[in-house]
């Protein structure tokens, strides 16, 4: 049975300019996708809100997963708060199945982000959570947190973003989708 391990964000002091922190939405963002992954048949791990992100890797480099998929929202720099928008998706710059997994949640988050022009893939070398992992990862920023619009849009969108990385992680595994 193929298998990833969610790793939503254990960020609890990035706060979002409508209320709330990150931890709090990616971990509903990451609630949202469970349902969908059981009715796929994927089996997942996930981590803990007080974890911190050694744990969070070791945790997964201790078992066997075909996918590490880390959630996240973006903050501007604080000469552009406010003013850059879109989901950014990560993968390391060396791997194959962590650019095609990117690539994928890309074109996934282009059907439902309203502005998909501004949704990219940005392959690193620098992401902790990228390079450590044993498992292809990738490290999805959301949206920006700082950005009121992108911050509604995330808290508006709790259940269609999650319903939309399942949507993904089956098709990078080759899975026909299933609702619930």
């Amino acid at each position: 049975m193929p298998r990833i391990y969610l790793s939503p964000s254990t960020k609890d002091f990035n706060r979002f300019i409508t209320g709330n922190t990150e931890e709090y939405y990616m971990n509903l963002i990451a609630d949202a996708m469970i349902p969908y992954l059981k009715a796929i048949g994927i089996d997942f791990s996930r981590n803990n809100p007080g974890d911190s992100l050694t744990r969070v890797i070791s945790q997964s480099n201790a078992g066997y997963y075909d996918l590490h998929l880390a959630l996240y929202s973006n903050s501007s720099p604080e000469n552009l708060a406010g003013v850059l928008q879109g989901p950014d998706i990560y993968h390391l710059a060396t791997s194959e199945k962590g650019r095609r997994s990117a690539e994928i949640i890309a074109a996934n988050i282009r059907e439902i982000y309203p502005d998909p022009g501004l949704v990219q893939v940005i392959p690193t070398m620098t992401m902790n959570e990228l390079r450590r992992t044993k498992a292809p990862a990738v490290l999805v920023e959301v949206a920006y947190h700082d950005n009121y619009t992108d911050a509604v849009w995330i808290r508006d969108n709790i259940d269609s973003i999650g319903r939309n990385l399942a949507m993904a992680a089956a098709e990078y595994l080759d899975l026909p989708f299933a609702n619930p």
